[in-house]
């Protein structure tokens, strides 16, 4: 695999992957799994299976404290993982326990496209409870904004998908753990 020819050494820590939806966290977190041979955990889905619903009819049936609740589970069960690949809902960094779960053995990594951009990856599908009557890219700019600050703060990592493919993204997030694991240890 084309892929994995450039790559062959592994993580033995976590990675999150957190940032707003549509910016490529479930194709980057699969991508990651097969060039370095690590799990991958879609939060969402996971949450989904367990609770035998999709996110819209988790998020109308509960509510979305319910659903937030869900998350931060999901994370006190992952913090014994290693060498995981986790893709976050785009609120699990909203909640600060959630960021420090995310922290306890691995690196958060934060994903950013522009609101442009994400309104072209995540138009066709109904599947985003939060966009509900807002699918425009004033709307999602708007929503980025105000999740920005907390976003920012919870990233050791941040990368820009703008205009990149799914190697060029994991090519940059592992030269930039392998910096970040080395500053780390030297420290």
């Amino acid at each position: 695999m084309k892929e994995q020819e450039n790559y062959r050494e592994s993580f033995d820590f976590n990675i999150a992957l957190i940032g707003f939806m549509g910016v490529g966290k479930s194709t980057v977190a699969a991508s990651l799994s097969r060039m370095f041979g690590m799990k991958t955990v879609e939060m969402d889905q996971a949450i989904a299976e367990r609770e035998r619903m999709s996110i819209p009819e988790i998020f109308e049936t509960y509510g979305e404290e319910y659903f937030r609740e869900r998350e931060t589970e999901l994370l006190m069960e992952l913090e014994c993982e290693k060498s995981t690949v986790i893709s976050c809902g785009g609120g699990v960094p909203l909640r600060e326990c959630n960021v420090d779960r995310m922290k306890k053995n691995g690196y958060v990594v934060l994903l950013t496209a522009s609101p442009e951009v994400i309104l072209s990856r995540v138009s066709l599908g109904n599947d985003r409870p939060v966009l509900k009557g807002r699918k425009n890219a004033g709307a999602i700019a708007q929503l980025m904004e105000e999740r920005r600050e907390r976003y920012e703060k919870a990233a050791d990592i941040v990368i820009d998908t703008d205009g990149k493919d799914v190697l060029q993204i994991c090519a940059e997030l592992a030269q930039k753990l392998k910096s970040i694991k080395r500053v780390k240890n030297n420290v």
